[in-house]
């Protein structure tokens, strides 16, 4: 993950006109992206035989909405921005599952329980599903606010 970040902060623009770049992009999304995810979903142990691994998994989903909502509120109130707009940034945040399947995936080559590895990756489905139900309305109440004012 750093190596591809580095690898892009140093790679010039220049170097790539756009139809290179988006014909890369559908390759990876296409080819690479489904392999990591199947692996991962190989990886979960759905045979817990325990209601506390979903326990635990809601506990981190709440945790995590929790978190982001009132950090992107307080930042928004720290910078006088518009009402909503905080929370708004704090729900597109939830969409961060792919580096949280990055994340467990390495904590469970470093051992941890396979208990675990299973609410992370729940907590992270979870957290990605909640997004679009909740920032579709919120979109539309603002562009319609932007349009009205316009």
């Amino acid at each position: 993950m750093v190596g591809a970040f580095l690898a892009g902060a140093s790679t010039d623009s220049a170097w790539f006109d756009q139809k290179q770049m988006d014909a890369m992009r559908g390759h990876v999304l296409l080819f690479v992206m489904p392999v990591f995810f199947l692996s991962t979903g190989l990886r979960t142990n759905w045979q817990m035989g325990s209601a506390a691994v979903f326990v635990v998994a809601a506990v981190l989903l709440v945790a995590s909405v929790a978190g982001k909502l009132i950090g992107t509120h307080v930042a928004g109130k720290l910078l006088k921005r518009q009402p909503g707009e905080g929370a708004l940034i704090g729900w597109l945040l939830q969409t961060k599952a792919l580096i949280m399947f990055i994340f467990a995936n390495v904590l469970l080559d470093k051992q941890i329980t396979p208990e675990t590895f299973t609410a992370l990756v729940l907590k992270a489905v979870a957290s990605t599903m909640l997004t679009v139900p909740v920032v579709a309305p919120m979109l539309g109440r603002i562009k319609e606010i932007v349009f009205r004012v316009k």
